[in-house]
């Protein structure tokens, strides 16, 4: 089959990356793939969704889809993306509301439509929520790419058929041996500036959890410097824009890795750091209720740091064969589910669905 993908731009944000493996592991079994991008943007908004994001600025012009190699067409202006900018296929995928109301106008020679949905994207406030549930609303097939995600959109807008397509993690880049837990114990998690990051809860929920476990540890890595209107608990050991590859060594050093989020369509830092091993203490935001819902971790109420807190406790003073339990658990749950597994997942429904 012949797949054309749509993305305002190519970057380093999740959403890109989740592209970049899907369109590599279709070429892999054989289909012809397409990504088309936008001229690189750089409007204020792209950088207030960066930020918003905690994602770095790239430097240059590479991002994901770049990277992976795979076939990549850039347009020399911003967009939008027109049919003629298109080439006859089979499927053609948005990946982000502006795209599917592009898409929507092209020729049935262009694909059948899909809007592969990564977020519930009304991050910049009321004024865009028009514009954004019209475009939800457009007759294509839906795939998001959480339980939770669907949920949120079909509360907000009613029932549209969307059908859930979960991410995964690489397997390779992500793993770890089994281990015992540590003493003293450590806890872990991303630091980032934007509220809807949660990394204030996670730090408040360290401070409370020592006062009753003075010798807890803690560890936390970002792509953004540590300011003084959100300081990491004393002692915490930061690793500021760390390498790939040394993001398995920071999750597995942690007995308990800490997810606070506000707002999230998945959280893949929850799979991330469970197919290290690290169990996750966890909001119910995004795929977390589906993850650590197997047993990898606990679950913990919104926004309240006081819960967290007390599910460390809790946990670093569990047997270590429960704490064993879980972090095999943790294992098992992201190992059972792969990119290739998605892939095929995707394949799959598209078959079912579009008609």
């Amino acid at each position: 089959m012949r797949f054309t993908f749509l993305l305002p731009s190519d970057n380093f944000t999740g959403g890109a990356r989740v592209v970049a493996v899907y369109a590599s592991e279709l070429q892999k079994l054989g289909h012809q793939v397409l990504v088309i991008t936008c001229a690189q943007d750089p409007l204020p908004w792209r950088q207030r969704l960066r930020a918003l994001l905690a994602q770095p600025t790239p430097v240059g012009p590479l991002g994901h889809i770049a990277l992976s190699g795979v076939p990549h067409q850039v347009m020399d202006r911003l967009g939008p993306i027109t049919e003629a900018d298109v080439p006859d296929a089979d499927v053609v995928i948005a990946t982000w509301w502006e795209t599917a109301v592009w898409m929507h106008g092209f020729a049935a020679s262009k694909g059948r439509r899909v809007h592969l949905i990564q977020g519930y994207e009304a991050w910049f406030g009321p004024q865009v929520l028009p514009q954004l549930h019209a475009a939800l609303r457009l007759p294509n097939t839906k795939l998001a790419i959480s339980r939770g995600l669907a949920q949120t959109i079909e509360d907000a807008l009613g029932p549209l058929d969307i059908q859930v397509v979960a991410n995964a993690v690489d397997l390779q880049q992500f793993n770890a041996p089994p281990r015992a837990r540590r003493q003293p114990p450590r806890v872990g998690f991303i630091y980032a500036h934007a509220a809807i990051k949660g990394a204030d809860i996670c730090i408040a929920a360290c401070a409370l959890a020592r006062q009753r476990i003075p010798e807890l540890q803690v560890l936390a890595f970002g792509t953004e410097a540590v300011s003084a209107e959100l300081p990491l608990p004393p002692g915490t050991q930061y690793f500021y824009r760390p390498a790939q590859q040394e993001l398995r060594a920071h999750y597995a050093a942690c007995d308990y890795w800490l997810f606070g989020s506000r707002l999230d369509s998945f959280g893949l830092p929850i799979l991330e750091a469970m197919a290290c091993r690290t169990p996750v203490i966890g909001v119910p935001i995004g795929a977390a209720p589906d993850l650590i819902g197997q047993g990898g971790g606990v679950l913990v109420k919104n926004e309240s740091a006081q819960d967290m807190a007390d599910a460390i406790v809790a946990l670093c003073r569990d047997a270590d064969a429960e704490w064993q339990r879980m972090s095999d658990a943790a294992h098992a749950t992201a190992h059972a589910y792969s990119w290739t597994d998605a892939t095929h997942k995707l394949l799959q429904v598209l078959n079912q669905t579009v008609s």
